[in-house]
């Protein structure tokens, strides 16, 4: 004799696999993709026609050469990285505070050195900041 009832279980949908197509959708998506590096261009700054400003006798130059190498007040800075270029500012600046910064960066500087120059200063409590350019040529 059976005496088992007939208990019927609601019916379920198995996810798992579903799981697994989409997992694999998503390694295939991920190893197929192919990135592509923007490349810099090449491009000259234009050239300032304002009136020159006077310098002023507590002032911070950084000058950033085509390499991208840093120089605060004419001394070269070991390296690029930017807890160097803040430990050389802040021994140039010394305890004068908010100083003007002059940033002197060649036509062909890479755009994220000038930032790295200007992010270094700005961590350092430095707001005054501007930028060195020379006049056009008279034709």
């Amino acid at each position: 004799m059976n005496f088992r009832t007939n208990a019927r279980k609601s019916p379920e949908v198995d996810i798992t696999p579903l799981i697994d197509v989409v997992f694999l959708l998503l390694i295939f998506f991920m190893v197929s993709t192919t990135f592509e590096h923007e490349s810099q261009i090449l491009i000259e700054l234009p050239e300032a026609t304002g009136e020159e400003i006077q310098r002023e006798e507590q002032q911070l130059d950084i000058t950033i050469n085509i390499a991208g190498t840093f120089f605060v007040n004419q001394r070269e800075v070991v390296n690029t990285e930017m807890e160097t270029l803040k430990l050389a500012i802040s021994k140039a600046i010394g305890d004068r505070g908010n100083i003007p910064v002059i940033i002197n960066a060649d036509a062909r500087t890479p755009h994220q050195s000038v930032m790295t120059a200007m992010d270094a200063a700005s961590q350092l409590g430095l707001t005054k900041m501007t930028f060195s350019a020379h006049k056009p040529a008279l034709e």
